[in-house]
């Protein structure tokens, strides 16, 4: 990874990109001596827990504090950036950029998916408990995060704004997030997230997204869900399958709502996303 530091090829294979990027990370922590680096952008994203969705950093990214020009090397991409002593913090005795200066930087100078699936898991941790948020914790961080945001002139503000007033902590899996971004692409307005419902014998269910007009409940299936063995739990994949069939049957007893369930590969672009929606009937208004 770095001189003198090395992983077994097969474990660094097996991890997502984010902790791959960790591993970076650390090996550049560890031989840099005394002069600490601060880690800016997405390094700094891996280091608070967020998801960097569809992006693999080529470099480590850092800060260079009161540098003339940004330069890249050894693998290190350096960036003259502004960032004042109380938006530098310590994560395990490495130094990055706090949570919220991060937020804003990403959403400056990264893709709007990552940007805004980061954004949505921040704003999912400070505001959501179970599926439930809370409006008045959510008001305040959208308006502590605009007031950020009115504060900077950097490249990109403009994009950077739209994306955190978008952000919603609701979605629980970035590709909840790009669904979201991707029907409002589309032109769908009104849908509703995180819907509730009980089933027949007093089961609570909650539905990632709900389209009143159609009278459809819309699920994204990631792959995790039946792959990741952390997400699976004791069960098999046999058994996700068939607790999943059982919940909406449930779910469509009660309702008489339809189900539009899309996958990874359908919201690599709203025009994707769309015809899978067509193919159940959901179409955007007007």
């Amino acid at each position: 990874m770095r001189r003198n530091r090395y992983i077994d090829t097969a474990e660094n294979l097996a991890l997502w990109n984010e902790g791959r990027h960790l591993i970076q990370i650390a090996a550049l922590q560890m031989n840099s001596g005394p002069q600490r680096p601060v880690f800016w952008g997405p390094s700094a994203a891996v280091l608070h827990g967020l998801p960097l969705y569809r992006l693999t950093p080529a470099h480590v990214h850092t800060a260079i504090l009161g540098a003339r020009h940004g330069r890249t090397r050894a693998g290190t991409m350096q960036h003259n950036v502004d960032v004042p002593a109380e938006d530098i913090v310590e994560i395990e005795g490495i130094r990055c950029t706090s949570l919220d200066r991060t937020l804003l930087d990403l959403a400056c100078s990264t893709p709007a998916t990552t940007a805004l699936s980061a954004a949505d898991a921040a704003l999912g941790r400070e505001s959501v408990r179970g599926h439930r948020q809370d409006s008045e914790r959510a008001m305040l961080w959208h308006a502590r995060m605009a007031a950020r945001a009115d504060r900077s002139r950097v490249r990109g503000i403009r994009r950077a704004r739209w994306i955190l007033e978008f952000a919603d902590g609701r979605a629980q899996l970035p590709g909840e997030s790009v669904s979201r971004f991707l029907l409002h692409q589309l032109g769908f307005r009104e849908v509703l997230l995180q819907v509730p419902v009980t089933g027949a014998e007093g089961r609570n269910y909650w539905l990632d997204f709900g389209f009143p007009r159609s009278r459809t409940f819309g699920e994204f299936d990631g792959q995790g869900k039946y792959a990741d063995e952390e997400l699976r739990g004791d069960r098999t994949v046999e058994q996700v399958v068939l607790d999943e069939k059982r919940r909406e049957d449930d779910v469509r007893g009660v309702t008489g709502w339809r189900f539009a369930r899309w996958e990874d590969r359908h919201i690599s672009s709203a025009d994707t996303l769309g015809k899978r929606l067509a193919a159940f009937g959901v179409h955007p208004p007007g």
